[in-house]
């Protein structure tokens, strides 16, 4: 299974196309993460080198033996179960943040945006979860320690899950202040993860 997912890792950093398509579309950069002073821009520095840090962690484990086995591998943790249910993480939270990156159109964006005005997206993954693509991220995290388990992958999962709650909890009262009424009737509507 192991040369498979050579392959098929690496295939997946093509997560960040849509990404991409929506700057190209729209002119606007969706990783509104800041570079300022501010809490959110910290957590933006941080949440960048992981996201940075993850996909250096994929590469290494495709291309390199050397550099893989310099993330400290886990060896009680490497079993096909564990491999198994980690590429079902990765595959259904990979399908599971693509439509909801789709379904958030030209209002996708990761951070506080807050030259932008966008609607308040509330249909599709968005009526089941106020943070669908954050949610997904967190699976991502978790089905990447399972597929490769190392040191340097459980530090990156730890780091991602801890940043991921930050930014939504930063996120919630700039959403609050911007749509105001819409988004409290959300919020009661609507569960944070699920």
């Amino acid at each position: 299974m192991i040369p498979i997912l050579k392959i098929i890792l690496p295939i997946y950093l093509a997560l960040f196309w849509r990404s991409y398509v929506t700057w190209k579309r729209t002119g606007i950069n969706p990783y509104a993460l800041g570079n300022g002073d501010t809490v959110h821009d910290y957590v933006g520095k941080l949440f960048r080198l992981t996201l940075i840090a993850t996909a250096l962690i994929v590469l290494a484990f495709s291309f390199s033996e050397s550099l893989y086995n310099l993330l400290m591998p886990i060896p009680w943790l490497d079993s096909s179960l564990l491999i198994g249910i980690g590429l079902a993480l990765l595959a259904s939270a990979l399908i599971w943040v693509l439509v909801a990156q789709i379904q958030m159109g030209d209002s996708w964006r990761i951070g506080i945006d807050e030259k932008t005005l966008s609607p308040l997206v509330q249909h599709g993954l968005f009526g089941v979860s106020r943070n669908p693509i954050f949610l997904g991220m967190l699976v991502m995290l978790v089905g990447l320690m399972f597929t490769i388990p190392t040191a340097a992958t459980l530090i990156v999962t730890l780091l991602g899950f801890a940043l991921i709650h930050i930014q939504v909890r930063l996120e919630e009262p700039f959403l609050l202040d911007k749509y105001g009424e819409a988004y409290r009737v959300y919020q009661k509507r609507v569960r944070r993860w699920l």
